[in-house]
């Protein structure tokens, strides 16, 4: 299980769409988040639905993971669990929040925090258009209180240039890792 973390707008998404065919060639599985927003809002290619349904699917369990932030809910579906059964690595577009949780049901997690330089993280999300300028600075809020609570055992990634340099430092962690064959 690859946890793949960071604030919103330090290009997660972006991350994994740029890596898909990469990643998608060397075996590993995306799982595709469930989230509480709508399908026509601008971001990550997620199955959205409303509360109801997301707490419709929450108590028949369909999901390994769920969590709330920023608002939203989020659930990782229960397929993941089959793909890791047959032995294929899963990346999934997780919580920094939701870390320690995710680490107790998969201990084998491989943790990874997409950073970004502050002034760059508030460009972006800017520019998105998702949020209000309050909302923004609540995010901004969130990732230092979340930035202030080192960890070890996660591996740092900078997105804050190319994302040419942010997908190659992920195949290098995950060569690194023994989840991906060193070339």
């Amino acid at each position: 299980m690859i946890f793949l973390v960071g604030p919103s707008g330090s290009g997660k998404d972006s991350l994994i769409d740029a890596a898909r065919e990469r990643l998608a060639a060397a075996g590993v599985e995306i799982a595709r988040r469930v989230i509480t927003r709508s399908a026509e809002a601008k971001g990550e290619a997620a199955h959205g639905v409303t509360p109801e349904q997301f707490e419709t699917l929450r108590v028949q369990g369909a999901f390994a993971m769920h969590w709330h932030a920023n608002g939203l809910d989020y659930g990782i579906p229960r397929q993941v669990d089959d793909w890791l059964a047959e032995g294929r690595a899963v990346l999934v577009n997780g919580s920094r929040a939701y870390l320690a949780e995710a680490r107790q049901r998969y201990p084998g997690l491989l943790a990874v925090l997409v950073q970004v330089r502050p002034q760059v993280l508030r460009q972006r999300l800017v520019a998105r258009g998702r949020e209000t300028a309050e909302e923004v600075e609540q995010r901004l809020a969130r990732s230092a209180r979340l930035q202030a609570l080192p960890d070890p055992s996660v591996h740092l990634l900078d997105n804050s240039t190319t994302l040419e340099a942010a997908v190659s430092a992920l195949f290098g962690v995950l060569r690194d890792e023994g989840v991906l064959p060193q070339v």
